[in-house]
């Protein structure tokens, strides 16, 4: 499946500081040590619906932790699935009368577009569940060896015990986990299950679903399992970054690990956990469920600049959760104005220093609202008059704006 076009973003002069980001597991800051190369899988859309301003924030808030690692000095191989077969999108194509696929594509597409237009770097893997069973299979069958794996009717379970680990990401106690499970997509109640919160892999073939052939009989894959597999398949048995909202935590990316850790038993499915906060619309949660939805498409059909869209965001730490309000997108360009006004004069206050405080401030956990700040007291340094002429930077323009795209991801 292709990504969206690459960027081509400026290298700047200077490295920044090694990067340190909240570890949901371990519940602290930790920093990141990959090798030559940092590994980083983020969850993908289920792509049934428009990306929301939601998904958004969680994108952009990743593109910053790549972004901040580049400019550390390493490579980074960014790898993200689309979870184009699973049942919101099957029952929204069922809804609409019409072919899944091709409610996938139009869904994927406008994604890209979006990506694209908020200037998120793109992986070096975006693949569909779809295009990945062979080898999802492959992987139920190293479970099934291992003995993890138990047939209810014409569906396969993974039997969570048999990862001592399972619950460390999350650390929470079970009455929660089995609410949580209800609710994102388990189910705790199906008879037959050895535990409540045993997860599918496999779904037997029901009329009117997309399936596969398989050694158990025609099916499609699990939620969970598909990550697992695209995550290992393309970063190795284990990596530097698990990322995605904060409501993946569990199940899915405790499922998801218990899964590789049985597979690949000798290795840590993921070195650290990275949970994005929630983003909130009147007064509750922002989701697809709800209907209370901001749509990046509708704003950039509205003419809004992306450039405003990505910087409002950023003015929310990305663990925050927060509430979108109509006086965001207004806020955002009046600001953009008055920074392209400080640009287009040339000149302006030393760079130097705001290149070194504003790399600090991402690396410090993606604090991406103090970066901004950095930025806003340049740009009212250079447009004051208290910054005379031979103090006056003859490159400082230049330089803030290679800042600007290589670290924030905005083209000024």
């Amino acid at each position: 499946m292709l990504a969206w076009p690459r960027l081509e973003i400026p290298r700047l002069d200077v490295h920044g500081p090694a990067v340190s980001v909240y570890d949901t597991e371990n519940r602290s800051l930790v920093t990141l040590r990959p090798d030559d190369v940092a590994r980083m899988y983020v969850c993908g859309i289920t792509p049934y619906d428009s990306t929301h301003l939601g998904h958004a924030a969680t994108y952009v808030g990743f593109d910053l932790l790549n972004r901040a690692l580049r400019n550390a000095g390493h490579d980074v191989i960014y790898v993200q699935n689309v979870t184009d077969v699973d049942d919101p999108l099957l029952e929204r194509a069922h809804a609409r009368g019409i072919p899944w696929s091709d409610l996938a594509q139009r869904e994927i597409e406008r994604f890209r577009q979006d990506m694209t237009a908020l200037r998120v770097l793109p992986p070096a893997r975006f693949v569909g569940v779809s295009e990945a069973v062979t080898k999802i299979i492959s992987r139920i069958e190293m479970l099934k060896e291992r003995g993890s794996i138990y047939r209810v009717g014409t569906d396969l379970y993974f039997e969570v015990s048999a990862d001592p680990s399972f619950g460390r990401i999350s650390s929470l106690d079970r009455d929660v986990m089995l609410n949580d499970f209800a609710e994102r997509g388990g189910d705790p109640d199906r008879k037959g299950k050895r535990d409540p919160l045993d997860c599918l892999v496999w779904r037997g073939e029901r009329q009117g679903e997309p399936s596969w052939p398989s050694p158990w009989g025609p099916g499609r894959p699990g939620w969970h399992i598909g990550c697992t597999t695209i995550a290992q398949e393309y970063l190795g048995p284990s990596f530097d970054v698990q990322g995605g909202g904060r409501d993946l935590a569990f199940p899915h990316h405790e499922m998801s690990a218990g899964l590789g850790h049985v597979i690949h038993p000798q290795h840590r499915f993921a070195q650290t956990f990275v949970h994005a906060g929630m983003v909130a619309y009147d007064g509750e949660k922002m989701s697809k469920s709800r209907g209370n939805l901001v749509f990046v498409s509708s704003l950039r059909k509205q003419g809004v600049d992306p450039a405003a869209i990505r910087l409002a965001l950023m003015r929310h730490h990305y663990r925050s959760s927060w509430e979108w309000t109509d006086a965001e997108l207004p806020a955002a360009l009046v600001t953009l104005k008055q920074w392209r006004r400080a640009l287009a004069l040339g000149s302006g206050a030393p760079a130097a220093p705001v290149v070194q405080a504003v790399l600090s401030a991402l690396a410090a956990d993606l604090d991406a609202p103090a970066a901004v700040t950095i930025v806003q007291a340049w740009v009212d340094a250079s447009l004051g008059t208290d910054t005379v002429a031979d103090k006056r930077d003859s490159s400082a323009s230049m330089t803030v704006r290679r800042l600007a795209d290589a670290s924030l991801g905005l083209l000024l």
